[in-house]
C-alpha cells in the first residue's frame, strides 16, 4: 500500500505538470525516464528518490518543498468551513482548467477577477 507521503507527492507532480501543460511523456524525456514511471510517481505506487523529485521540480519550475505543500493534517475546525469543497480539488477537472485559465490572465486584470469571485462567493 502507498504511503500517504508518496501519493501527496505524486498529486503534486501531477498538479503541476498539468497547470503548466506538460504531458507525462515530456516530464519523462525532461528527466531521462519513461511516462509510465511518471504514471507511477503520480500514482503513489512508486517512491520518488530525492534525486529523481530534484529533477522534476527543475522540469516543472518550482522548488523542491513545493511537493510537500499542503501535506499536514486540516484542523477539523477548518474542515468544515467551505462544505462544497471536495477533499482533492486535483481529482478535479473543472477545477483545474480554472485555476489554469486563472494564471494565464494578467496579474493586476486577475486580481480584480479574484476579488469579485469573493464577492459573489460571499466567503471572503
Amino acid at each position: 500500500m502507498p504511503h500517504i507521503v508518496d501519493v501527496h507527492v505524486g498529486k503534486r507532480v501531477r498538479q503541476r505538470r498539468w497547470l503548466v501543460g506538460m504531458t507525462q511523456q515530456q516530464l519523462g524525456e525532461k528527466v531521462g525516464i519513461k511516462f509510465q514511471q511518471i504514471q507511477k510517481y503520480e500514482t503513489g505506487s512508486n517512491r520518488v528518490s530525492a534525486s529523481r523529485l530534484w529533477d522534476i521540480a527543475e522540469a516543472l519550475d518550482v522548488p523542491v518543498t513545493f511537493f510537500f505543500d499542503g501535506l499536514t493534517a486540516v484542523p477539523e475546525a477548518a474542515a468544515g468551513s467551505v462544505a462544497s469543497l471536495p477533499s482533492d480539488l486535483t481529482e478535479d477537472k473543472e477545477a483545474m482548467e480554472l485555476v489554469r485559465s486563472y494564471y494565464a490572465i494578467p496579474e493586476h486584470q486577475r486580481r480584480r477577477l479574484f476579488e469579485l469571485a469573493r464577492v459573489l462567493s460571499d466567503v471572503g
